[in-house]
């Protein structure tokens, strides 16, 4: 038989040019997360938020078990679809209109899929911009979790024309400031009143937060090189540029670079000093990976109370909406962030706007 006729086997990922506006991909391999997933992922990021720690803590208030922290969730859908959407990724620029929507359990198998909503080529012609909105499914078909996510990809050949386009012309899709209220997927069947300040380990509920506050989370959390990988395998993530230091070295930062989503994460666990009752990330909002990390890196973090709302029909159940800046070997007092000008001190690696859930004072 012929080199020519034997159909090449492996793949190289999609590239720019590959996307077309509207295309719906399917994205393989489903994933059963398991208690063993909830444990390395405790063990990565020693998050302590009460309802995700203890199955009796959560049944109290009226969840089936302990539910998968929010963040694991998204992290898995988000992996599923690095092989189609940013395998060729220069950067994941940003987050929008993210809901987590349905609680998810040890052994829920987890499926997404994603549409092409926006295009647009960089003025350079050698990478574009690809907007795409994901979606997450349970083993019931059930929605879990959605987010729109746009991702700066490589041209194959910079000489390529663009997909096609209307008229030629970039499509951005129009998306909104933030997740209101009432698009806010918040249980409505909780007890809150058996929540348990104490053992939460914290006394401060929604009422005790004010608009324009700021928080210093005080902690700092060193980014180890075998845990982000490690992390990042977890989520089945296989974007290059966390894994291969072969092809990196000659890269434009000529190291691995650590996968966003880990530093959100880290995040996440770090704001339990301070928000402790933040017992579930309701949406995602807005998301901006300002600047790399790598390995040898210490996170600090601090929030700003953004807005507060109220949740008719939810009772005992406040929303927050939340600005957390992650920052990089730099301790946040001072609460780092933007210049006059708009432009982000240098220590500024995260721009994360989420909306949390709080245990109101009842």
């Amino acid at each position: 038989m012929s080199d020519k006729a034997i159909p090449k086997k492996t793949g190289a990922g999609n590239f720019f040019e590959d996307f077309q506006l509207g295309q719906v991909i399917d994205h393989a391999t489903p994933r059963t997360v398991t208690e063993g997933d909830v444990a390395l992922y405790c063990a990565l990021y020693g998050s302590r938020f009460a309802v995700q720690s203890a199955d009796s803590f959560a049944m109290d208030i009226g969840y089936e078990g302990a539910p998968i922290d929010d963040l694991l969730v998204f992290h898995v859908v988000f992996g599923k679809s690095v092989p189609d959407i940013s395998l060729n990724a220069v950067a994941n620029l940003g987050y929008a209109n993210g809901r987590m929507i349905a609680p998810v359990y040890p052994g829920d198998t987890l499926s997404s899929r994603s549409e092409v909503i926006g295009l647009k080529e960089t003025s350079n012609g050698k990478t574009g911009i690809v907007y795409v909105h994901t979606v997450g499914e349970n083993q019931k078909g059930e929605l879990v979790t959605d987010f729109v996510r746009w991702v700066l990809v490589n041209k194959k050949d910079p000489a390529n024309p663009a997909p096609n386009l209307p008229e030629g012309q970039a499509v951005v899709p129009d998306l909104a400031d933030c997740v209101s209220a009432e698009h806010l997927a918040a249980p409505t069947d909780l007890d809150m009143k058996e929540y348990n300040l104490t053992m939460a380990g914290s006394p401060h509920v929604w009422e005790d937060y004010v608009v324009g506050e700021k928080i210093d989370h005080v902690d700092g959390f060193t980014v180890e090189e075998a845990e982000h990988a490690l992390a990042t395998r977890l989520y089945q993530n296989t974007a290059r540029v966390h894994f291969n230091q072969h092809s990196e070295k000659d890269g434009r930062f000529g190291r691995r670079i650590v996968y966003g989503g880990h530093v959100i994460s880290i995040c996440r666990s770090i704001t339990f000093n301070g928000l402790g009752n933040a017992y579930k990330i309701a949406a995602i909002n807005a998301g901006r990976h300002v600047a790399p990390i790598f390995a040898g890196n210490t996170v600090y973090a601090w929030s700003e109370v953004i807005d507060k709302m109220e949740l008719p029909g939810h009772p005992g159940v406040g929303a927050l909406r939340l600005r957390t800046v992650g920052l990089k070997d730099q301790n946040a007092q001072g609460f780092p962030y933007k210049d006059d000008a708009g432009k982000y001190d240098p220590a500024v690696v995260l721009d994360f706007d989420y909306t949390v859930l709080m245990p109101r004072r009842v």
